[in-house]
């Protein structure tokens, strides 16, 4: 929902100095990155033999495998190597460092973490793994909590920016995070790592594959425990207790190639996640008892067809996903006459027909047929002075289904576009129709590269949204919600120096969000809420030389709501990060990662009532270190907040400080 209240401290002069500030670094950087290039003809020369870059393929933006330049959305990929370079454990680590994203956490791992692209809310983010998307059914807005996935056997993330509905359906009005699983053969091996070091964190993950051309499989675990550190900050008073956390996960992945035009993949993913959790941040938060277990499972089959001498590729997937919350905190020293109880359970099934016709070399046609079934309950049990308070939701269910067909053009090596739209009906809001247009231009004589996207998304009603029953202060839940509906546009210019060593791109976006829904405590939920969010991104990419890469990027975002003028809470205006990686020798690998994070606003609730407040800009150096001792053993070292600073991300929750950590690598 979108809330403002807003209390301007002298903003607008601080942010200007630090978009001064930053547009500075950004410059110095890129006048000293452009130093770095040889010159003369000898070197560039030289420079043809180096391998063009790798990975440059998205399969999320247009749901087929495309080269990146031929995609006309915003695209960000994260890959393997770069996980393993940097020693995270946690998918939301990885996130941190891309500019365009702003990530969420109240309290230490564990804690509820979600993501928001572009200024866009959390819950108009789609998430999916492997193709089948994760939001969580019975979250009052669906939105997904990020906090308890580990990279295990993840191949890569791709991060498409702006509404992507028109592929993807309903909650993709922001973009899309897809999370793809790695698929290897070769004979059987094994892979080990386990890292140990600060706030008692002890994590370890361990695969064994293989395979050959008519069978694949993988099957792993990871595990990662932590003491923690409070959630509610221990730089308010009366919180000094640590939050521990513990998760458990298992994972398996099996390929079955039947004859040359047909394959079938099966994979599954649970978890078992444990948190201990503080009742609110700020003065007094702490709660010794409180504890959060969720557990959840992704059941994920495919079967992929090849006819008419592979033109036409046919894929059906069936997936079921299930997710299930449990809240216990029971009365204690610091609460003796309080304590509550609460189950929530959320679940889908999903249907996917999905085609592609290679008609021409000019055009390939994707269509298909999407159908998903979700369904949720919970029950809430709670004692206080008012009295006991008892909240029951009983299983309800809704079904969705969605017709898409796309157009992917492609003439001379040139030009490059795609085309599509969509009709979706909801069993209980109705239908919606979206669209996307993206053309991507290719200069060659000049290396540059002109990019831009025009779609719309919608969001449906949550189920809680819907039918989420009375309270004594009046009705909640509305069967007469319509969706959510958003509008954006972007468009940019990539340009190539050094046959790919550097690359510069900057993008400008604006997106446009109406029919929100929002609640009143006098009728319950409504659609009535409007924003906006615009602004701008730069990036750098730079290879120097063959074993140096630079990356900077920096987003400048601007978030409103409409409906009261109001900045969106918790969106900064200013990010930037910073990736360096060097491999000195063909043994050592070494990163450096700075993330800077502007100030912004929050809502700081002070028992009954909410305060906007402003929360400082923060400013992270991390760093990591590897060796590898022999061709089958890798040992590695990572720092986090290596200047220590103190900040907070959400009003009233603990932030890591300096942390250490240390561990090895094994594949055999």
């Amino acid at each position: 929902m979108y809330f403002d209240l807003r209390s301007n401290h002298g903003l607008e002069k601080e942010e200007g100095m630090s978009k001064r500030l930053i547009g500075g670094i950004l410059i110095c950087a890129l006048a000293g990155l452009t130093s770095l290039y040889p010159q003369n003809s000898k070197s560039e020369e030289a420079d043809q033999d180096v391998p063009k870059p790798q990975h440059e393929v998205t399969v999320t933006a247009n749901r087929i495998e495309t080269p990146l330049k031929e995609t006309g959305s915003s695209v960000t990929v994260i890959l393997r190597e770069d996980l393993e370079r940097t020693g995270k454990t946690m998918v939301f680590e990885a996130l941190q460092s891309i500019a365009q994203l702003n990530l969420t956490q109240n309290g230490p791992t564990g804690s509820v973490t979600q993501v928001q692209i572009r200024g866009s809310e959390s819950q108009h983010v789609k998430i999916l793994i492997d193709g089948v998307e994760v939001n969580d059914p019975i979250n009052p807005s669906r939105t997904v909590n990020l906090a308890h996935l580990m990279v295990e056997n993840i191949s890569r993330v791709e991060i498409v920016s702006g509404p992507q509905s028109t592929l993807y359906g309903s909650d993709a009005m922001g973009g899309v995070v897809h999370i793809i699983t790695r698929e290897e053969k070769g004979p059987l091996q094994v892979r080990f790592a386990a890292q140990a070091g600060s706030y008692g964190t002890l994590a370890s993950t361990g695969e064994l594959f293989g395979g050959d051309e008519n069978i694949r499989y993988s099957l792993g675990f990871g595990q990662q425990k932590s003491d923690g550190f409070s959630a509610a900050s221990s730089q308010y008073r009366g919180n000094s207790e640590m939050d521990g956390y513990r998760n458990l996960g298992v994972f398996g992945k099996m390929g079955v190639s039947l004859k040359d035009n047909l394959d079938l993949t099966f994979s599954f993913r649970y978890f078992d996640a444990h948190s201990d959790i503080d009742n609110f941040g700020g003065d007094f938060g702490d709660d010794p008892n409180n504890k959060e277990i969720t557990q959840g499972f992704i059941l994920n089959g495919e079967a992929r067809a090849l006819f008419m001498n592979n033109r036409w590729e046919s894929r059906i997937r069936a997936a079921a996903l299930n997710n299930k919350r449990t809240y216990d905190n029971p009365v204690d020293d610091l609460h003796p006459l309080d304590w509550e109880n609460a189950l929530y359970k959320g679940g889908l099934l999903k249907m996917d027909w999905q085609n592609n016709l290679f008609l021409h070399e000019t055009n390939t046609i994707t269509f298909g047929l999407e159908h998903i079934r979700e369904q949720g309950e919970s029950a809430y049990h709670s004692m206080g002075l008012p009295g006991p308070y008892d909240s029951i939701f009983p299983q309800v269910s809704t079904c969705n289904t969605g017709i898409y067909v796309q157009d992917l053009v492609r003439l001379g090596g040139l030009f490059f576009a795609t085309i599509g739209g969509r009709w979706d009906t909801h069993s209980e809001a109705g239908s919606a129709i979206t669209y996307r247009a993206a053309p991507s231009f290719w200069i060659s004589s000049t290396g540059t590269r002109l990019k831009a996207s025009l779609g719309t998304g919608f969001k449906a009603p949550s189920l809680y949204q819907l039918y989420a029953p009375a309270t004594i202060y009046g009705p909640a839940g509305n069967t007469e919600l319509e969706p959510e509906e958003s509008m954006g546009w972007d468009a940019g210019i990539e340009q190539f120096f050094f046959e790919n060593r550097l690359v510069l791109e900057v993008v400008y976006f604006n997106n446009r969000f109406t029919n929100l829904i929002d609640f009143d405590y006098t009728i319950g939920y409504i659609n009535v809420a409007e924003a906006t969010t615009r602004g701008f991104e730069l990036r750098v990419n730079a290879r120097p030389v063959d074993n140096l890469t630079i990356n900077a990027a920096y987003a400048n975002t601007n978030a409103k709501n409409d409906t009261t003028g109001e900045k969106l809470p918790r969106r900064p205006k200013h990010k930037f990060t910073a990736h360096l990686a060097w491999r000195p020798t063909g043994r050592i690998d070494m990163t450096m990662e700075l993330i800077h994070v502007g100030d912004r606003e929050d809502n700081f609730f002070v028992g009954y009532t909410s305060e906007r407040v402003r929360v400082d800009a923060y400013t992270l150096l991390n760093a990591a270190a590897s060796y590898r001792m022999l061709d089958s053993l890798q040992l590695f070292v990572r720092i986090d907040n290596m200047l220590n600073q103190e900040y907070e991300v959400i009003k009233g929750y603990g932030t890591p400080g300096f942390s250490a950590y240390a561990g090895f690598n094994i594949q055999l």
